[in-house]
């Protein structure tokens, strides 16, 4: 559970619209757009690294001032330039303590698989759960314990569990999480290819044995009419 909540620090804009957006990004600073459910929509601007670091913090709840009052936001979303990859655009929501919000929160597999020990291939096709629960209550990563996971088995959304009650997991049940598959065998070259392989390597040699006869023949040939 996060006990303390980084400090994102924000300030309104004016600067509005493609132009303006461009003008701030020249500063070093990522336009962006605070709302919450019933409320006017507020401009904001973010200072590029320290966006930077606040993404790099591993927390999902950020504090910021307004109008000298904390509040508390969460990213709702995020825009990146397609070819620098780098952020261009924030959407920030605020969010009450006493609110429920749903967030995705990354899955992570702790344990050592029965069925990698075997030799079997792990492969994980999820790596964040969205859940329900209180802004005090959002954990930094969910856990799954994989220890029993045997060769051909797999787990689901169904098996993950959370020792907090006020935590309710979003994610359909049915979704798969993680398997262990055999490895892939190497495929052996079928029997009847080899034999055309032995079969051509025979012609050849008879081929072969037959020009040199014909050689000595060539050759004994002329000795006779020599003498």
């Amino acid at each position: 559970m996060t006990s303390s909540y980084y400090k994102l620090d924000i300030a309104d804009r004016s600067l509005t619209r493609t132009k303006g957006a461009k003008a701030l990004r020249r500063e070093g600073l990522i336009p962006g757009v605070l709302y919450y459910a019933g409320e006017p929509n507020v401009n904001i601007s973010v200072d590029s690294l320290v966006l930077y670091h606040a993404l790099h913090s591993g927390q999902h709840i950020f504090e910021i001032e307004q109008d000298g009052e904390s509040q508390f936001t969460m990213i709702k979303e995020l825009q990146y330039h397609p070819v620098t990859d780098d952020v261009i655009h924030i959407d920030l929501m605020r969010v009450r303590r006493s609110e429920k919000i749903t967030i995705s929160v990354p899955l992570v597999l702790v344990g050592e698989s029965i069925g990698v020990k075997e030799g079997g291939v792990l492969s994980q096709s999820m790596n964040q759960i969205e859940i329900s629960c209180f802004p005090t209550d959002v954990p930094d990563t969910i856990e799954m314990n994989i220890d029993d996971l045997e060769l051909n088995d797999s787990k689901s959304v169904a098996d993950i569990t959370i020792d907090n009650e006020d935590v309710e997991i979003l994610s359909p049940e049915d979704l798969n999480i993680v398997s262990v598959q055999p490895p892939a065998a190497e495929e052996e070259p079928e029997v009847d290819e080899l034999e055309d392989v032995e079969d051509a390597e025979g012609e050849e040699g008879a081929e072969g044995e037959a020009t040199g006869d014909e050689g000595d023949a060539e050759g004994s040939g002329d000795d006779s009419k020599e003498s």
